[in-house]
């Protein structure tokens, strides 16, 4: 349990001092206990009473009512006296209270870090190792593997962790967003991660935000965060969660609602009676799972369940503080929205979404008939369970009663199955409890506590690539060949608890709620609605110790990176912008249709390189579709009329130093947070994108890399681009917020102008641009950041 030291019990004086050495004072209230951050940080404590002053100044400036997410947002501002705070308009500058990061980005985030010259990082930070262990024969015998092929990137986090007062969670320790929920989250926290699903911390309460490892860097090195003010979309819950309907359904619900791109600028906040039938862990599925949507986070009210799931997680020191700080951490009556959405839980219907996108959403009574009519393999391949959006106690207990139900009859999986749990303490509480036995008993293999399949980490052996066929998951992403490189792979998600019944019935058509099955004794029969107990009544079983603690200096520890490593690579300063306007730049890809951060920079295989820029660069683009002959991976170089794969040609490009630039779709970089679709396109000689809209963390990193991140004010202008067309962006430096940029494209036989207009904030001084030449009036919205 996270020590309390008790504080005087009088008010007492503070004295704040902000980065710009401005000081200001706030009263601290008999009810602030010094409670410890975590138990991993015994000499840092929550400070609810520094919110509220601050709070204090920004309710007195705007003079209304606020929603929970603003409360928490402003209330970590750096200047709350003279931030202009507009939604959907202005940037904040905010202080978080801690950074997170996962083993896939830290390399590149901590390698940034290293160049700053600092000793330690100014806040909290861990790294989480999850996301480099392969899925291929069961959990005990993948971690050994995975411990002895990334041993130097193992060590290199290790190390340069300890050097700088990073806690490091080993290989096995589990996913990152589980670990922070049991150990860092807590309400009120403004908590930034390098991974698009951090959003899970909003199941306590908290503003979790995905963002790239530059911002990580930022936050690690004491300057504050920058973020675009956020609007908020309520979601109103009314009724309550019963039998077969569970928490992933709300989400999968809001994702069918609001599509891909809807939360895009948006944090939803979560409100309403509903709110209360929902557990701590089913919260945090919901949050996670909002990444899908583009929003910039979700998050739910203090409540009873939260206070429940602080004390099972030993951290009632917390939940007993946060009571006394209710208003904090709940919206102000009358708050407004800026959109609305309202479900009645008593009349939701499970879902599952895809295949392909996890806004195709389809009510469970409904899917089969859908499947049918657009020809979607039926026969389930495989079923798998787990991963950071569902692998809670609770989740497990529901799919168990799912599988004790078929052992009665006689039956098992007629798919494979497959169990990741979220966390050591989740993987040795459900050993101990006997439910991972059970799972087994239908045919399950229990993975090892990491990302896996969910991120492309599996060895899939029963198909081949190209096969059409179906496998149902309870994660949150379904793009593409995501899970497992194959592009035919028709890939579902839901919850934990319907992907068990299907795989048992084999069917991607049966519906619990109405079909039955036939057990070994040929008679048929019904399943039960599920049910799993929402904590252990034993408590949690840790489980091994995979935490390793930072040291209190760093300067005997030293952290090595090989000259010839294939993993690693040191980084060197990107030439900075001579000033000039970019001109005839060729277009290296025009990408049709979806283009996520899956397709701009692949996961799967090549993971192992996401600690060495150059290598990983090999990878750039190599998942989208070419729109001049529709194949992947199949670019012309418009220098020799030469086709050749992406990265490749990128490449000849850069050798003759000229500069190119890339044409994308709506919600360009939309997944991920990865950084690499970023800085690879700097690193290959890139300078724009320019496309119809942007995923909101992709965009930041753009500009965090030096790369100008272009929109079409008027979105049909796409289809003016001929891939061999010449684009310059002219007037760049007359380049400021409001403003509008030139844009001329050069057809083979004519030549056009159009306009980009420019939307917000100053262009850095060493920032990378590029050249743009429309040749038909198109404009493209700039939105470029304070880069680094």
């Amino acid at each position: 349990m996270a020590q309390v030291l008790r504080a005087a019990a009088q008010k007492s004086i503070r004295t704040l001092v902000r980065a710009n050495g401005e000081k200001w004072m706030h009263t601290t209230s008999p009810a602030a206990a010094q409670v410890a951050l975590s138990r991993f940080e015994q000499d840092k404590y929550l400070d609810y009473d520094k919110q509220e002053h601050i709070l204090k100044i920004v309710r007195d400036r705007l003079g209304r009512p606020l929603t929970l997410s603003e409360k928490v947002l402003y209330s970590h501002l750096d200047d709350p006296k003279n931030e202009v705070i507009e939604r959907g308009n202005s940037y904040l500058k905010l202080r978080p209270d801690r950074v997170a990061m996962q083993d896939a980005t830290a390399q590149m985030a901590l390698l940034q870090f290293i160049s700053s010259g600092l000793a330690r990082v100014a806040v909290p930070s861990t790294v989480h190792c999850d996301h480099l262990i392969e899925a291929q024969i069961s959990g005990e015998q993948d971690l050994k593997r995975a411990k002895d092929i990334n041993a130097e990137v193992y060590d290199f986090l290790a190390t340069v962790s300890a050097k700088y007062g990073v806690g490091f969670w080993k290989p096995g320790s589990g996913i990152i967003h589980q670990i922070i929920l049991e150990n860092y989250a807590y309400p009120g926290v403004l908590l930034i991660g390098t991974d698009s699903h951090t959003p899970n911390g909003g199941g306590l309460g908290g503003l979790c935000i995905g963002v790239g490892g530059a911002d990580a860097v930022d936050v690690m090195a004491g300057m504050p965060w920058e973020l675009k003010c956020p609007n908020v979309i309520g979601v109103k819950l009314t009724g309550k969660l019963s039998g077969w309907t569970s928490p992933k359904d709300i989400i999968l619900k809001v994702a069918g609602i609001l599509t891909v791109k809807g939360g895009t600028g948006a944090i939803v906040e979560y409100f309403g009676p509903g709110v209360d039938s929902i557990s701590c862990t089913g919260m945090g599925t919901i949050c996670n799972m909002g990444a899908e949507i583009g929003a910039t986070t979700s998050v739910f009210p203090f409540n009873h369940r939260m206070q429940d799931y602080l004390k099972a997680t030993n951290r009632g020191d917390i939940a007993d503080l946060a009571n006394s700080y209710k208003n904090l951490l709940s919206a102000d009556p009358k708050a407004q929205y800026d959109q609305v959405i309202e479900i009645d839980l008593d009349k939701l219907e499970p879902h599952v979404n895809g295949p392909f996108t996890p806004d195709l959403a389809h009510p469970i009574s409904k899917l089969g008939e859908t499947a049918k009519k657009h020809d979607w393999p039926m026969d389930i391949r495989v079923g798998l369970i787990g991963s950071c959006t569902n692998s809670s106690y609770e989740d497990m207990g529901r799919s168990v009663s799912v599988a004790k139900q078929a052992l009665e009859h006689g039956l098992k999986s007629k798919s494979k199955f497959t169990v990741t749990p979220g966390s050591e303490q989740i993987r040795a509480t459900i050993e101990r409890d006997g439910m991972a036995q059970i799972l087994r008993d239908i045919g399950g293999v229990v993975l090892a506590n990491a990302c896996g399949p969910c991120i492309g980490q599996w060895d899939r052996q029963d198909t081949k690539k190209g096969e059409k066929n179906t496998i149902v998951t309870s994660y949150n992403r379904n793009f593409t060949g995501r899970n497992d490189a194959n592009p035919a792979t028709h890939a579902f998600v839901t919850s934990p608890e319907l992907v068990t019944a299907m795989s048992i019935a084999g069917d991607l058509g049966f519906n619990p709620e109405t079909d039955e099955l036939t057990g070994s004794d040929g008679k048929k029969f019904k399943l039960k609605s599920p049910f799993g107990d929402e904590l252990p009544a034993d408590g949690f079983d840790p489980g091994q110790d995979t935490y390793q603690a930072p040291p209190a200096t760093g300067d005997g520890v030293n952290v090595k990176v090989a000259p010839d490593s294939k993993r690693l690579q040191l980084l060197s300063p990107f030439q900075k912008w001579d000033g000039k306007d970019l001109v005839d730049m060729p277009i290296l890809i025009k990408a049709k249709g979806k283009c996520t951060t899956d397709h701009i920079s692949a996961a799967g295989q090549w993971l192992k390189y996401r600690g060495h820029l150059d290598n990983i660069s090999n990878n750039l683009l190599i998942g989208a579709e070419n729109a001049e002959n529709g194949e992947i991976n199949k670019v012309k170089n418009q220098l020799t009329g030469e086709y050749g794969g992406v990265p490749e040609v990128a490449r000849q490009y850069k050798a003759k130093k000229v500069p190119w630039v890339v044409i994308g779709d709506e919600n360009y970089g939309e997944g991920s947070s990865r950084e690499h679709a970023a800085l690879e396109p700097r690193h290959l000689g890139g300078r724009a994108i320019i496309v119809k809209s942007f995923a909101r963390i992709h965009e930041t990193n753009l500009k965090k890399q030096g790369m100008l991140p272009l929109t079409f004010a008027n979105a049909a202008d796409y289809d003016k681009i001929q891939p061999s067309d010449k684009i310059s962006l002219l007037n760049l430096k007359g380049l400021k917020p409001g403003s509008t940029v030139t844009c001329e494209i050069k057809h083979s036989s004519c030549c056009c102008l159009f306009t980009v207009a420019c939307m917000t904030l100053a262009l850095v001084s060493d920032c990378r641009l590029s050249h743009v030449r429309p040749s038909t009036p198109v404009a493209v919205m700039y939105d470029i950041g304070t880069g680094f």
